[in-house]
């Protein structure tokens, strides 16, 4: 017969047990990954970076459904949508948001949550100078992650250019109004003025513009383009190299996907294995590191590729010394 005493003890002993049940299923929460994609499902480019980040989760030991969740959010192309979609990941209370369509998403991120570890990646605007981070080796608050194209790499673009058509002297800037009013980096900018050439904006909004502004650039006396990389300019990349070559403009841009395109050039990093370094700086925060601490990493390789079928429809013959310096010619 149970004594009160003995059964105060057993009544005290369930409750303890429980409490320790209790925090050994919080213990035992499965992490929430959260993205935002620029496009659609069944978009080839988007899903092969989507794949890449999740299979280098894999090799690090997260696998989906099992010890990790990820909430995959598409913006199917409307930037405008991010914002609704950033707020949605935030409500799900997911651990990391991984912003992968660009500045856009990136900033929707940011104006979403100041605590959530943010992990940009595929995004080519200097988080510095927009003041995301402190600086790349210590950037405090909660964003950190991969920075696409470094302060100078827009200059480089331009040397570029320059170097496969001497004669360019009014270079167009195809500029992606959605993401951010045109504005051009002190690099940039110090590019331009020691090669002698002047920088154009040629805005868009979307892609009803394309035609328009492409084919008005030769009235505006522009004799090359760089094409801003978005994930708008990315998701027409044929329909804007083929409006390019129609009227026969040398043009350069970041991502080997559009030389591949039809794009006369590119010089850029892969963008897929953009994705799988993200995937290390998820890792290491579900790990417990905080984002502030991880330093912003910067590619190291770029690919220089091009597209010498392109060269030849728009009449250029490309210096040997270019071609000899080439990663990849397109014939």
């Amino acid at each position: 017969m149970l004594t009160r005493r003995k059964l105060i003890c057993l009544i005290a002993a369930s409750l303890t047990a429980s409490a320790r049940g209790t925090r050994a299923q919080q213990t035992a929460k499965v992490p929430r990954v959260g993205i935002l994609i620029p496009g659609v499902r069944d978009s080839a480019q988007i899903s092969q970076n989507i794949a890449a980040f999740e299979s280098a989760l894999r090799d690090r030991g997260w696998i989906e459904g099992k010890n990790l969740l990820i909430e995959r959010r598409y913006a199917e192309g409307h930037s405008e949508r991010y914002h609704n979609l950033a707020i949605e990941l935030v409500r799900q209370s997911v651990d990391v948001i991984v912003p992968a369509g660009g500045p856009a998403s990136l900033a929707a991120a940011r104006d979403a949550t100041k605590t959530i570890p943010i992990v940009m990646v595929a995004s080519s605007r200097d988080p510095v100078a927009t003041g995301l981070i402190k600086s790349y080796a210590r950037p405090e608050g909660n964003i950190t992650g991969i920075v696409t194209l470094p302060a100078e790499g827009g200059g480089k673009l331009l040397e570029l250019l320059k170097e496969a058509v001497p004669t360019v002297s009014r270079i167009g800037v195809v500029w992606d109004l959605t993401v951010a009013p045109y504005t051009v980096s002190k690099q940039i900018d110090t590019a331009a003025r020691s090669l002698g050439v002047e920088l154009v904006a040629l805005e868009v909004s979307g892609p009803a513009d394309f035609n328009r502004v492409i084919g008005n650039a030769k009235n505006a006396q522009v004799d090359g383009l760089l094409v801003a990389s978005t994930p708008m300019t990315g998701a027409y990349r044929k329909e804007i190299a083929d409006l390019i070559k129609m009227h026969r403009l040398p043009a350069i841009a970041l991502f080997r996907s559009q030389a591949e395109a039809g794009l006369l050039m590119t010089y850029g990093p892969s963008i897929t294995d953009e994705f799988r370094s993200a995937a290390t700086f998820v890792d290491k925060i579900l790990r417990g590191a905080k984002p502030g601490d991880l330093p912003v990493e910067q590619p190291t390789k770029f690919d220089l590729v091009i597209n010498l079928k392109t060269a030849k429809v728009i009449g250029i013959a490309f210096p040997q010394s270019l071609v000899l310096r080439a990663d990849e010619l397109i014939q």
